[in-house]
């Protein structure tokens, strides 16, 4: 007789067995643990970037803050020369002063012209009153072309007055316009926050509109780009936690504030084109922005473009 096959182990199947029921198991706790939130790690810290840029042309006396240095709203960043926009100040001022007194005396002059004309009002009001005997007619067309001829100055003195007027008002615009200007020279934070990107250095001309430094502001917000068949269930003023990258071990409180109204394809600077014929569907992202609730963010050195992911509780 030949020797019996022998049988194969089960343990093998046993154990693959176990492990398959583990990972089952785990998958279904975590679907039930996370069914009730959107999660996403296509999420970044977020918030406002001003560029500094001079609005006249000039050269750089003073730059008054470092790299990565944090400043205050309307603290001066950089100072420029201020000498031609004092002269063209000065020079408009003095043009202003010179049309106040050429108002002053055109006003004047209405003065003088008015009391011309009630005399000569009066002379032509006595004349009538007297027996048209005793005064010739002359004398009584005299007083009459006097009135005419002091009216006409009167009128001739008040246009005057309204010209000087219009030059006065113009001088003052120009006033405004030149300290305008001479304000321009001395640059100031828009906003409270850290300096970064600083390439300005004293002695540089600079020309309007150059980039010398940006301000990145205080207050910082999380974009979280969900997927659309997220969405549903998420609505502004949900609760949400936030964990970031760059503070591992801490969870932040927030909220959502808003989903943006478009995806973040259809603004992007090549928008795709679905009209060739060749249009493979793809599950598109939607911006949504999570605002902190949660006071310690301040205490930690949060940037945008650091990565985040947050955690919203779904609205049921």
């Amino acid at each position: 007789m030949g020797k019996p096959p022998e049988q194969r182990s089960k343990r093998p199947f046993i154990i693959l067995a176990i492990i398959l029921a583990a990972v089952a198991l785990a998958g279904l706790v975590y679907y039930l643990l996370n069914r009730g939130y959107a999660t996403t790690d296509d999420a970044q810290i977020d918030g406002n970037i001003y560029q500094i840029s001079p609005r006249v042309s000039g050269q750089v006396v003073r730059v008054l803050v470092d790299d990565n240095q944090h400043v205050s709203a309307g603290q001066v960043l950089v100072q420029l020369d201020p000498r031609d926009a004092q002269a063209s100040l000065a020079n408009a001022q003095a043009q202003l002063n010179v049309s106040q007194a050429n108002l002053a005396e055109a006003q004047s002059n209405v003065e003088v012209a008015n009391a011309d004309l009630l005399q000569a009002q009066q002379d032509y009001a006595r004349y009538s009153a007297i027996n048209q005997r005793a005064i010739s007619q002359q004398q009584l067309d005299s007083a009459t072309a006097s009135i005419r001829s002091a009216k006409a100055k009167y009128d001739a003195a008040v246009a005057k007055v309204a010209g000087m007027q219009a030059s006065v008002d113009a001088a003052a615009v120009q006033v405004k316009n030149a300290q305008l200007q001479l304000s321009y020279t001395t640059i100031t934070a828009p906003a409270a926050g850290h300096v970064a990107e600083r390439t300005v250095r004293a002695g540089d001309v600079e020309a309007p509109g150059a980039g010398l430094m940006a301000v990145v502001g205080d207050p910082v917000w999380v974009t979280a780009n969900y997927k659309e068949t997220q969405l549903p269930g998420i609505r502004p003023g949900d609760t949400a936690t936030v964990t970031i990258d760059a503070v591992p071990g801490i969870t932040f409180k927030a909220h959502v504030d808003s989903i943006q109204s478009g995806t973040g394809a259809v603004f992007s600077l090549l928008p795709a084109q679905n009209a060739t014929g060749n249009y493979v569907k793809i599950i598109q992202r939607v911006p949504v922005k999570l605002v902190f609730d949660d006071n310690r963010i301040s205490q930690y050195d949060i940037s945008p473009g650091m990565s985040a992911e947050p955690s919203i509780t779904l609205h049921q």
